[in-house]
């Protein structure tokens, strides 16, 4: 095998690598962000944890990534990336096969404290419907919880 082969063997296992890796990473790093963001919220209060997660260029914003707010009612209380969802009720709100992804939040916050929930949303970069799989992770001591997702 001449050089050249072999580089570009080497650069197609280092890509191929890269991608898989970093598939799995977000995973990790939604499951980061949204802890991050609850521990965040536990140590400086509502107020202070609604103006940092309403910033689009604030630490709860990493890439594609970002964390939203909402309370154990389905009141959205921060999102960066759609600040008019802001005081909207969602405990109703269905994704496209009628499953009530936001009750089920609810439900694993309540029950569990945390854990991931899997429901079909619109990607706002390719405005398509896709399968989400979203982190939720309770504010300990209050009616609130992080989430935070990506898509798949």
């Amino acid at each position: 095998m001449n050089n050249a082969a072999r580089f570009m063997g080497l650069v197609m296992m280092f890509v191929f690598g890269f991608v898989t890796i970093g598939h799995a990473a977000s995973l990790d790093d939604s499951k980061a962000l949204g802890k991050q963001a609850a521990a965040f919220a536990k140590a400086n209060g509502r107020e202070k944890a609604i103006a940092e997660m309403m910033n689009p260029k604030g630490k709860f914003v990493k890439g594609g990534l970002y964390v939203v707010l909402q309370d154990t009612r389905g009141v959205v209380l921060a999102n960066p990336m759609d600040p008019g969802r802001v005081g909207t009720h969602d405990l109703e709100l269905k994704d496209v096969d009628g499953k009530p992804f936001i009750k089920e939040m609810i439900g694993i916050v309540k029950s569990k404290g945390s854990g991931w929930i899997t429901y079909k949303w619109t990607n706002p970069a390719t405005k398509k419907i896709q399968l989400k799989k979203s982190w939720v992770q309770q504010v300990e001591g209050t009616d609130m919880y992080t989430l935070c997702g990506v898509f798949q």
